[in-house]
């Protein structure tokens, strides 16, 4: 996969917020990377924009301390801005990488993901979409498949939940005993196709990024799951994090509405019949 540097970020690029003792977000550009853990284990959730890795690592210290590194890398799914600094963290901090079993063809140099959809979202960052990178990363001896029962490795009382839509093996993370959720694209809480609700974050919840979503009918099944597990917080790949009455109301809104919401009228990976 390239590695060249996109130019795009937002105004919370940078700017780390904890959202629960030991869950912490932490902006790169237009992509989230989540910490999860605490100091004695944690994990990274996603590996952010290309050429971020220095940025990822400094974070981790300031939060963590000098010569910190996570027992592991766990993947959301693996299109470039959630793995763009993924070989060079890996290489660094010599750990595992964990991905869903249907990811891993666009993790071990076997298969390109489709490429991007620029006509759909009308924005900019739809626009700039043919840019982005494709070609599948080469971590053969690196990546393996989350566990089939669910589990997450060093992530006790997680588990993950199999999202499709955004890429075939996208996959959230939810927590019961607080009801949290780490959502990856599954949905997002910022209009990402649009360039100035990126760069100034303007909440709101919407679908997955519609230029880089190829199967729609598993993506609105994949946030009618999620909507039903009535989470409490939830920390999505772009955007800012959301709780309480706002994500209740909002991600029924969605689910309820979704090929009102998020699905594009056309589009090389729409089909619909009205």
């Amino acid at each position: 996969m390239k590695e060249s540097f996109i130019p795009v970020t937002s105004i919370a690029s940078g700017i780390g917020l904890e959202v629960m003792p030991d869950l912490y977000y932490f902006p790169v550009q237009i992509v989230n990377v989540i910490f999860a853990g605490t100091q004695d284990e944690w994990v990274l959730i996603d590996a952010g924009m290309p050429k971020t890795a220095d940025k990822i690592s400094k974070e981790a210290e300031k939060r963590f301390g000098e010569g910190t590194r996570p027992r592991a890398i766990i993947l959301t799914h693996g299109h470039f801005d959630h793995t763009g600094a993924l070989r060079e963290l890996v290489e660094r901090w010599k750990v595992p990488v964990y991905a869903h079993n249907l990811e891993l063809p666009y993790l071990t140099g076997k298969k390109d993901y489709p490429e991007p959809d620029s006509s759909v979202g009308g924005g900019l960052v739809s626009g700039m979409s043919p840019m982005f990178p494709t070609e599948p990363l080469h971590l053969e001896n690196d990546v393996s498949p989350l566990p089939e029962d669910g589990t997450v490795p060093f992530m006790n009382g997680w588990r993950w939940i199999h999202t499709p839509g955004h890429t075939p093996g996208h996959v959230s993370f939810f927590r019961e005993s607080d009801a949290s959720l780490i959502a990856g694209d599954a949905f997002v809480t910022v209009q990402q196709e649009s360039l100035y609700k990126v760069m100034t974050q303007k909440q709101e919840i919407s679908g997955p990024p519609k230029y880089l979503t190829t199967d729609w009918e598993a993506a609105y099944e994949s946030v009618r799951k999620l909507n039903d597990l009535n989470p409490h917080l939830a920390v999505t790949g772009h955007g800012l994090p959301m709780a309480g009455q706002l994500l209740g109301t909002s991600l029924k809104r969605l689910a309820d509405r979704f090929y009102d919401l998020a699905v594009p009228a056309h589009g090389k990976y729409v089909d619909r019949d009205d």
